[in-house]
């Protein structure tokens, strides 16, 4: 794929995620952390290395620019990029024109999920005391979040495997 390809790729990708974090009210924008994840992922299937952190920065930047919170929004974009990739590398994730294995996409998006919910929830409850914590919420977010994760690890590998596998990708 050439330079061109890639950030127009990651353009589009990042693009989405601007949507979901902007135009979407609260609390719906959260449940669309699962958009975010897919879009995440195709970024790192197709753009391979550093994919996602790629897709991530553009839309944490687009998103930043945006928000009065510009550091925060910028950094829970890249940084849920980076873990996507660092996870996905860690697991030995390939995309090739035989498809994605299922298990270890949903494995790595699960993790991904659950650090950056747990680091986002840390600092908006510990750190910044912006939202009050209550064992609901605590428990919300243990649950909620890996739920997240599995759910998207689901339909990127089945959105890979069954569409678009056979899309030219070659560096």
């Amino acid at each position: 794929m050439h330079k061109q390809e890639r950030l127009i790729l990651a353009a589009l990708f990042g693009s989405v995620i601007f949507v979901t974090r902007v135009f979407v009210p609260p609390p719906i924008d959260k449940i669309l952390i699962v958009v975010d994840a897919v879009l995440l992922v195709l970024g790192a299937l197709f753009l391979r290395k550093w994919g996602a952190t790629s897709v991530g920065a553009v839309g944490g930047l687009l998103t930043g620019l945006w928000r009065p919170t510009v550091p925060f929004s910028f950094i829970f974009v890249f940084l849920y990029g980076f873990l996507i990739d660092i996870s996905m590398m860690v697991l030995k994730v390939k995309a090739t024109n035989e498809g994605v294995d299922q298990n270890k996409l949903i494995i790595s998006l699960t993790i991904s999920t659950f650090i950056i919910a747990l680091i986002s929830y840390y600092f908006t409850t510990v750190i910044f005391d912006i939202i009050t914590s209550n064992l609901l919420l605590d428990l919300l977010v243990l649950i909620i979040s890996p739920l997240s994760g599995v759910v998207a690890g689901y339909s990127s590998s089945y959105l890979w495997n069954k569409y678009l596998r056979n899309i030219s990708i070659e560096n």
